[in-house]
């Protein structure tokens, strides 16, 4: 495939994603309110959706376009101590949902991304979230899977490319990002750092 025909395919992609408008409204809302409050935000991915968790927990700690207070976010596939230490004891399908079931509390958000819904391990995380009051996230593509039931929020890119599906989900962080940093700034004058 071209380069030509992959933009191609991204701007057709992009135009059906622009109905999930309204949902990802709601997601940058929810994620945005539990980070104010004082909650933390915890991410996790497989493969390059990893990559994905990383860059949102990244952006929150550190900064998005302005320079504000540290936010709470914790990447679930980030800490490799934790992850080979429970893969091995307990098995790959817990490397997130042990951790959360540790760290996670009432009021904070859990943002998955999984271009299938269908991995064992973020279905296990998903679980964990619902048993401990963690409202739950879950960026998707294909049909959703089984995550898609599991998770609070499911937000499905209508694509079966998983290239295609991962840069829609950086699209979703980055408004993530928008509307939490933007908030901060507007409603806190010590906001800044």
């Amino acid at each position: 495939m071209s380069f030509q025909q992959q933009l191609d395919e991204a701007l057709a992609i992009l135009r059906a994603s622009t109905a999930l408008g309204p949902a990802v409204d709601v997601i940058t809302a929810l994620a945005a309110d539990a980070l104010l409050a004082g909650h933390t935000l915890y991410t996790a991915g497989n493969g390059g959706s990893a990559a994905d968790a990383l860059h949102l927990a990244e952006e929150l700690i550190g900064r998005y376009r302005h320079n504000r207070r540290p936010l709470p976010a914790i990447c679930l596939n980030a800490d490799i101590g934790a992850l080979t230490c429970i893969a091995n004891d307990f098995g790959y399908d817990e490397i997130f949902a042990r951790q959360l079931a540790a760290l996670g509390k009432a009021g904070d958000v859990l943002v998955v991304f999984s271009t299938s819904g269908n991995s064992a391990n973020i279905l296990k995380v998903l679980q964990v979230a619902r048993t401990k009051g963690v409202t739950s996230i879950a960026l998707l593509g294909k049909d959703g899977g089984a995550a898609r039931t599991l998770a609070d929020h499911a937000l499905i890119v209508p694509s079966h490319n998983t290239a295609r599906i991962q840069e829609v989900h950086t699209l979703i962080l980055h408004a993530i990002c928008e509307a939490v940093e933007q908030r901060l700034i507007d409603g806190d004058e010590s906001a800044q750092i």
